[in-house]
């Protein structure tokens, strides 16, 4: 896809650079965002792992933050060229947005820290005990930092409302009141339907770097977009793509994402880094952007590699050379929440299970066990974001827009579009039949039955115990 759209006519593409991107083809740098690629702290991107852990079960998935916030910055620039091309007179359409929304789109994940969202979401509230810290802030203070750092000499209205765009999608976001071109804080970071170019990248790219095929062509949206009432609307007859964006991501997070041994690693990482943390300040280093920036997924190498002798680097080296030999985190079992229970449902912990063993050989620990609930949804929880946010037009000759219900286009599109996965893993080989078994009172306790699908094969129960056995043989 090319860029044709631009005051009418082409760029000067002489005083720009050009990378060669696996999926959008040339991508074309302007200077005044080469000023932030060519520094230390935008280069770091490269240093993380788009998917995190992920390429530890699909190997193809190390593709990084960097060229995906190369590939987002590309198409914020083609989204508001198009949408330039058919209505940029009407809606008055500057090359002042047209960098802010480019930058905001080469910048939205500058704030990023290692392994993807595991570290914002899982090991910081551990360590802070629930303190709360996003990306998409972190971003903002990573900005200014370059600004100052490096002297980029970039016009203070584009940088400011280039750091709004970027909040536009999370709860510390803009003010909604916002009454001048709105549309344009919808193109990266869409608060307002979940549509945006950051997730027409990264559910391609991740597709691809993972072998699975998809059938969502962003390519069709980006030519039926068009804006009415300062919101961006898509023509009535692409409904079933817009549902195949939000189908195909569902689908990475359950299949990808949330792969129960990605998940297992993601654990064992977690605990690897809370043992490390006072040793290495690592959550410490999220107060200064000129610590921040320095850290990267080359943490575990650097603690796996560490002399001291101190026993929490010890404990955390421990838990890597796992991870590297295959002795993972023991996948039990998992439910999904039943759909009446969702409502008031509350995370289980390792000490719900292990109130709930029943008499045996083993007495389970809350060390032993680990419990990770997942939630698997289009965006919206319960909702269907196509029903009630994305507003549609019927043709190009149209001026107004309408939402449409799921029934008006198929019968076969689901009717409710949340899951909520639990799943339990024994810590120690040995201990994954006792932690099943506990899992399976729990369910019985709390439900009245088994929740769970499949009963955790007598195989690996067994075959856990002869390795254990091994082991202590050998031993």
């Amino acid at each position: 896809m090319r860029s044709t759209a631009n005051n009418g006519g082409y760029r000067d593409r002489r005083s720009m650079k050009h990378v060669l991107d696996n999926v959008h083809g040339y991508i074309y740098l302007d200077p005044l965002f080469l000023q932030f690629i060519d520094t230390e702290q935008f280069q770091r991107l490269r240093d993380l792992k788009q998917l995190g852990l992920t390429h530890m079960v699909y190997p193809g998935a190390a593709h990084s933050r960097f060229e995906h916030s190369l590939g987002v910055y590309w198409l914020a620039g083609e989204a508001v060229n198009k949408i330039n091309f058919y209505q940029g007179q009407e809606l008055g359409i500057e090359e002042f947005d047209r960098n802010t929304v480019k930058l905001a789109g080469l910048l939205h994940d500058i704030g990023h820290g290692p392994f993807s969202h595991m570290f914002e979401r899982e090991f910081l509230p551990r360590v802070l005990d629930g303190y709360e810290w996003s990306h998409e802030d972190m971003s903002l203070k990573m900005i200014e930092y370059i600004v100052d750092k490096h002297c980029i000499d970039i016009d203070s209205a584009i940088l400011k409302t280039a750091k709004e765009m970027i909040l536009a999608s999370s709860e510390h976001g803009p003010e909604k009141s916002m009454t001048e071109k709105r549309f344009l804080y919808d193109i990266v970071a869409n608060g307002r339907t979940e549509i945006d170019v950051d997730k027409f990248d990264y559910i391609v790219r991740d597709s691809r770097a993972c072998g699975i095929g998809s059938g969502f062509q962003f390519e069709r949206l980006m030519e039926t977009m068009r804006v009415m009432d300062d919101e961006i609307c898509y023509r009535a007859n692409e409904y079933l793509t817009l549902h195949k964006l939000f189908a195909t991501r569902a689908d990475l997070h359950r299949t990808v994402y949330t792969h129960p041994k990605v998940k297992a690693i993601e654990l064992m990482v977690v605990d690897a880094l809370c043992y490390a943390n006072a040793d290495l300040g690592i959550a410490a280093s999220i107060q200064k952007p000129s610590e921040f920036w320095k850290l990267d997924d080359s943490i575990l190498k650097w603690i796996e590699t560490s002399d001291s002798d101190s026993p929490s680097l010890k404990e955390a080296k421990n838990l890597i050379q796992r991870i590297r030999k295959r002795d993972l985190y023991q996948y039990c079992n998992q439910f999904s929440v039943p759909k009446d229970k969702l409502e008031n449902f509350k995370d289980i912990t390792p000490q719900d299970i292990i109130c709930s063993q029943k008499s045996g050989g083993v007495t389970l620990k809350e060390e032993d066990v680990a419990v990770s609930t997942v939630k698997i949804d289009l965006t919206h929880g319960r909702m269907n974001p196509l029903e009630r946010q994305v507003g549609f037009y019927q043709d190009y000759d149209s001026s107004e827009k309408f939402r449409i219900p799921d029934d008006r286009i198929s019968h076969l599109l689901p009717r409710f579009f949340q899951d909520r996965i639990v799943r339990v893993y024994a810590k120690k080989p040995e201990l994954v039949e006792a932690v099943a078994e506990a899992f399976e009172n729990y369910q019985v306790k709390t439900y009245g039955c088994k929740a769970q699908v499949h009963a955790t094969p007598d195989k690996k129960k067994a075959r856990k115990q002869l390795e254990y056995q091994y082991q202590t043989d050998r031993q």
